[in-house]
């Protein structure tokens, strides 16, 4: 049964109008409100003095109180939430964009160009350079053994992660699941843009979820002026569980800004987000919803394992697997063991909706959400944990779409740095002293390290293969150079180790042969890095658009799946 076949035979049970056409709204109607509650104001002289959309319980209310009160008219909460979405577009994307900002300014990117930031940080770094020029050589070795020491710090946090053991699999049946009646509802959040050419196999993915159909809210989120993806998701006669919500038009124009049209939407007790191109685990919410069942309040977050399942493509996929292999199966699950931030990845991180409600959702203007999200959950005094279950991804093979995709994470770092920057010691109390120093790496220590990786790179190698290594008769006097050599070392040990780790617990013995070519990557991250300062100052929200649907090869022979079965499958 279609939802306006179901919803104008309860209209016709209740003796109340049905609304089927253009809803003539009055005042009052607002967004998110009118559409959380599934009422809304109509104007003078309609059938009736609101319209109601309701949902399970308040359902079986209405049919009880039936003919004992004046009823409202009746719509379908897919036509409300499009009529609603018509009448005041300009309102539900100002709420998308600016409600974080107006909730929690302090928590929010801030307003100022990154000019002015970036400016003030070049000019502390140039004054301190200018200082310990005029200082006396021990003071001066002094403040070059503390950086040295943060450094090697912040170093010792990835290499540490070697030592914690493998987390258990999501298939050796550790974690009881629940019954479906314990399940809770489940929304599933899937930006597209442009993406019609992996709508079918995204469709099928999100189709193959092993949860009851009852308890699953999946939304798909499209530009209002995506014609193409909308064309695509038209074709497919999908179920009563999958929504296409089109977002109105404003700025900026990015993936969290889309997120946050949906969130307040979501009736899902658990959220979690997939990408377009993105085939999770079957089991990958009952697992979660197991988990989150298990665990404290505390942990808001579960993030689950991210794999490039293209590294067959080229050169540069199968150093973007080794990648991927060190930070989300060693790196990641090394730090929620430890009760440390974690930073997120922007798919397949599952939250309980509550807290991210309450943290004000996503930041619009921010196009590195997931690491934002990553620490405000951190800031909030929340956990993040992991969960042993992998979510399949394309990476991009040629090099212009990878420097794109690579400049806009790391520009989205260091609009993270320069937000939660302007009150540091605040934030460092709020996290604790490991913690702060693990957010430091992380974030502003990612992006630091990139761009001075070459310069340091290229010292070194000069220091080695040109000049001789100065030593001295003094300990002291050598403890610098020590540092620096050591400094060396153990940062090429922490760009290679953790994938090497990373491909032995996934069985990737060919892909682990890649793995020496690790620095020779991070010099195109540090490019990456470089061009993220200038298209911060340039282009703070552009959104630079990753194509998918370009893989010519699957490690799990996925292409192989697709080619086998109908394009456009006729049940789901």
């Amino acid at each position: 049964m279609s939802e306006a076949t179901y919803y104008r035979a309860l209209a016709r049970a209740l003796g109340a109008p049905y609304l089927d056409g253009p809803i003539a709204f009055g005042l009052g109607l607002a967004f998110p409100g009118s559409l959380v509650t599934g009422l809304a104001p109509l104007a003078l002289g309609s059938a009736a003095p609101c319209v109601l959309a309701p949902r399970g319980r308040a359902i079986t209310d209405l049919l009880d109180g039936a003919g004992r009160s004046a009823m409202p008219a009746i719509t379908s909460p897919t036509h409300l939430r499009a009529a609603v979405f018509a009448a005041i577009p300009g309102q539900v994307a100002d709420h998308a964009a600016h409600d974080l900002r107006r909730r929690m300014p302090e928590r929010a990117t801030a307003r100022e160009p990154a000019f002015w930031w970036l400016l003030i940080l070049a000019l502390a770094l140039a004054a301190t350079l200018c200082l310990c020029a005029a200082l006396p050589a021990p003071l001066v070795r002094a403040l070059t053994l503390a950086g040295q020491c943060l450094f090697l710090g912040m170093t010792t946090l990835r290499l540490a992660a070697l030592a914690i053991p493998a987390p258990v699999a999501a298939e050796d049946g550790t974690v009881p699941p629940l019954a479906d009646a314990d399940l809770p509802v489940y929304t599933v959040l899937v930006p597209l843009h442009r993406e019609a050419a992996v709508v079918p196999p995204l469709i099928r993915a999100l189709a193959a979820l092993d949860y009851p159909a009852a308890k699953l809210d999946i939304k798909l989120l499209i530009e209002a002026d995506d014609r193409e993806t909308a064309v695509a998701l038209a074709r497919i006669p999908l179920p009563a569980r999958f929504a296409v919500i089109a977002v109105p038009p404003g700025a900026p124009r990015t993936k969290p800004r889309a997120l946050n049209v949906a969130l307040p939407l979501a009736r899902g007790t658990l959220l979690t987000v997939y990408d377009a191109e993105d085939d999770p685990d079957p089991g990958q919410l009952r697992l979660a919803a197991a988990l989150f069942a298990r665990l404290p309040e505390r942990v808001a977050c579960l993030q689950g394992r991210l794999v490039i399942d293209n590294a067959g493509d080229s050169r540069l996929a199968r150093a973007f697997a080794l990648e991927y292999a060190g930070l989300f199966d060693v790196l990641n699950p090394a730090l929620a063991r430890c009760g440390l931030p974690v930073p997120l990845g922007g798919t397949s991180m599952h939250l309980r909706t509550r807290v991210l409600q309450a943290l004000g959702g996503w930041d619009a203007y921010n196009v590195t959400e997931d690491a934002d999200l990553g620490l405000r959950l951190a800031l909030a005094g929340y956990a993040v944990g992991d969960l042993p279950s992998s979510t399949f991804e394309e990476a991009p093979a040629r090099f212009g779409p990878w420097l794109a995709q690579r400049t806009r994470w790391l520009k989205g770092l260091i609009q993270t740095s320069l937000t939660h920057g302007r009150r540091p010691l605040a934030n460092a109390r709020s996290l604790g002293g490991l913690e702060a120093l693990c957010a430091v790496a992380l974030v502003p220590g990612t992006v630091a390290s990139a761009l001075a990786y070459p310069v340091c790179l290229a010292a070194a190698l000069w220091a080695v293969l040109v000049r001789d290594i100065p030593t001295a008769s003094v300990f002291l006097d050598n403890l610098v150079t020590g540092l620096a050599i050591t400094l060396f070392g153990a940062g090429l040990a922490a760009l290679v180790l953790p994938s090497l780790l990373g491909c032995a617990r996934r069985g990737w013995g060919d892909l682990a042969r890649s793995a020496p070519w690790m620095p020779l990557y991070f010099l195109m991250v540090s490019l990456a890095a470089w061009l993220a300062l200038v298209e911060l100052l340039r282009a703070p929200t552009r959104w630079n658009k990753t194509q998918h649907g370009l893989a010519r090869t699957s490690r799990r022979g996925r292409l192989r799946r697709l080619r086998s079965v109908p394009r456009h499958p006729a049940t789901l």
